[in-house]
């Protein structure tokens, strides 16, 4: 389909494409395999201008929002996901600061990010608080002009390599999720340290980790908006970054059929090409409208969110749920075409199923995708009354 491009846009697109293929693709299952950060890459990108695409003009970035954020990340992932998310964590990682950050924050950090000299984190997980966020126990008090904070994150995208952290904790506990405020935190702050890399099984070429805060000393400029803004804060943030995980679902979905009908197309079986079935027409049929249809949806809120329009949580997550389980079903029908080859890392669809997994479960699984949109159209309803 035309969506329309700008010759921007389009620019980008190619760009992330050429990257994918010459320099993702040969290493993709090396990463997988070794669990091996792609430091390379993350230079070639910064080279090429891509963490640009994540800050506004005003800050040394191309100003290409949202929907620049979504073709490259859908480019990158359809050669591996989680190599892709070295580039789109960052784009998670700095999302408080975009939405809330002081200009003062603005102009000393995002530079530095623009020209992709320092990746970012996005810290709010933890043990007993993952979509329940109002459930998070990292404290942070107030002495003199820092906050200490005390606590742990898990299953932090970039934790242990991104220079920069948004970490949320507590500052009023007798608030409840009201008392939540975000921080910005730099590598080597006093009381920062990290735990153990977690071993996956997708997303292999990312790195996921602890965050641990121990008399950790954050000065008070390094607040984010305000004490008390921190629920709000991440919950704008998943609104904003969700397409960004639908577009990584979207890429190892296209990448999956790519490979299959490749495959399909050089494969016979009983004496005919694997194309040629009917059975097998139809499933690659199914699979390719569901991936269109993802696209569509995509871009359509990519574009909302780029022209500054609001109340858009439900389209949102209707984005990073539809997406990412058409993921699934496209990886698995992959894997079950491809029969014995399939299960085999000679062809990367098995790790390509792996890594979908990951976009139903974090920015919130799909069980909470449901809830966001099932409570707004019900809420919107009623309001019609």
């Amino acid at each position: 389909m035309n969506y329309f491009l700008t010759d921007e846009e389009i620019k980008v697109r190619n760009a992330a494409r050429q990257i994918a293929e010459d320099e993702i693709v040969p290493i993709a299952m090396e990463c997988d395999k070794e669990e091996k950060f792609p430091w390379e890459i993350i230079k070639i990108l910064a080279e090429k201008d891509f963490f640009k695409i994540l800050v506004d003009k005003k800050y040394n970035g191309s100003g290409l929002g949202t929907m620049g954020l979504v073709l490259a990340t859908e480019e990158l992932s359809k050669a591996c996901g989680g190599i892709a998310l070295g580039f789109a964590g960052t784009a998670l990682g700095i999302m408080p600061l975009l939405i809330g950050g002081s200009e003062e924050q603005k102009q000393k950090y995002l530079p530095e990010i623009a020209i992709g000299k320092a990746l970012a984190a996005y810290g709010l997980t933890e043990p007993d608080a993952g979509s329940d966020v109002s459930s998070i126990q990292t404290k942070a008090e107030k002495n003199g002009d820092y906050y200490i904070l005390n606590g742990m994150k898990h299953f932090i995208t970039n934790g242990g390599i991104a220079k920069y952290m948004s970490v949320f904790a507590i500052t009023n506990p007798e608030k409840g999720s009201r008392g939540a405020s975000a921080f910005w935190v730099e590598d080597g702050t006093k009381g920062l340290s990290y735990g153990k890399k977690v071993e996956k099984l997708g997303i292999r070429g990312s790195v996921t980790g602890e965050l641990i805060f121990e008399d950790c000393h954050v000065h008070k400029d390094n607040l984010i908006g305000r004490e008390g803004m921190g629920f709000l804060l991440a919950m704008k943030t998943f609104d904003n970054s969700r397409p960004g995980v639908a577009s990584q679902a979207l890429g190892i979905a296209q990448g999956t059929l790519d490979i299959t009908v490749k495959f399909c197309r050089e494969h016979a079986r009983f004496g005919q090409s694997l194309s040629s079935y009917q059975g097998i027409q139809y499933k690659l049929a199914n699979m390719a409208t569901e991936i269109e249809a993802s696209r569509a949806l995509i871009y359509s809120v990519a574009r909302a969110m780029d022209k500054g329009e609001k109340d858009l949580s439900r389209s949102s997550a209707m984005c990073k749920l539809y997406a990412s389980d058409v993921a699934m079903r496209v990886t698995e029908e992959a894997v079950s075409i491809l029969g014995e080859y399939g299960v085999t890392s000679k062809y990367p669809v098995e790790k390509n199923m792996r890594d979908a997994k990951i976009t139903q479960i974090y920015e919130g699984t799909n069980e909470i995708q449901r809830l966001i949109i099932a409570r707004d159209i019900i809420k919107k309803a009623a309001s019609k009354k």
